[in-house]
């Protein structure tokens, strides 16, 4: 059986930098390396918006990334900006135009931190511009530890696909942003929430495949987060 082919967006850096004084693209190489043991075979996706249909037609899922960037409030009908919140405007219109594509294609979905958090905003949802002032007695949602370590624990929403994915009611999670998802549409399932009530996950019920989870499984801190990858590359096999 022909392994389906996982798109998979990359940061960049427009202004240059460290790996090169131009502009250049990047991803770590757990993002890819999770993808094959999966069954899957990873292409990384440049911000080019015109490819966007041409890219559709080639692959059989899409993986939204994270980054060190937020979405643009604006994108969710927020009247300011956080100080704290960094945009990469060029990168964001390309995540939402490929992740809006493949949700009308009803592709197979799967969004990783930053990446869960702009598919709540294609979804329709609204996020929290940052953790630290809008949840009383956070958690360390940034955690001091290394990110192969779990930052603290989730609890998945019994029924949801992810939990059903899981096979467990909690989980450990790594833990790096400072922005999380505030609310959903009623069509969408919370699927994952922290201690402090930030939420953690979401799926759509209605389609074949759409998740996106806050933290980084790409890691493999836990059975489940390797679990989520085989669930995802299955579906995209389809």
């Amino acid at each position: 059986m022909k392994k389906p082919l996982i798109g998979i967006t990359a940061d960049s850096e427009e202004n240059g930098g460290g790996y090169s004084a131009l502009p250049w693209y990047a991803l770590r190489h757990n993002y890819a390396g999770v993808i094959v043991r999966a069954g899957g075979v990873p292409v990384i996706l440049p911000h080019e918006p015109e490819t966007v249909p041409d890219l559709l037609d080639r692959i059989d899922g899409l993986m939204i990334t994270g980054g060190a960037f937020d979405v643009d409030p604006a994108l969710f009908g927020a009247s300011s900006r956080h100080e704290t919140v960094t945009l990469k405007a060029r990168r964001t219109a390309f995540e939402l135009a490929i992740t809006r594509g493949a949700l009308e294609r009803d592709m197979p979905v799967l969004g990783i931190c930053g990446g869960e958090q702009l598919l709540a905003v294609a979804l329709g949802g609204t996020l929290i511009q940052h953790i630290p002032d809008s949840v009383p007695d956070a958690l360390a949602h940034e955690q001091p530890n290394p990110r192969t370590e779990a930052g603290h624990t989730v609890a998945l929403t019994p029924g949801s696909l992810l939990a059903r994915i899981a096979g467990q009611d909690t989980i450990p999670v790594n833990s790096a942003h400072h922005q999380a998802v505030e609310a959903v549409p009623w069509t969408l399932v919370v699927n994952a929430v922290a201690p402090d009530g930030v939420i953690e996950g979401i799926e759509d019920p209605s389609r074949r495949f759409c998740i996106g989870v806050q933290w980084h499984p790409e890691y493999s801190i836990s059975p489940a987060d390797d679990a989520l990858f085989r669930a995802f590359v299955e579906a995209a096999r389809s």
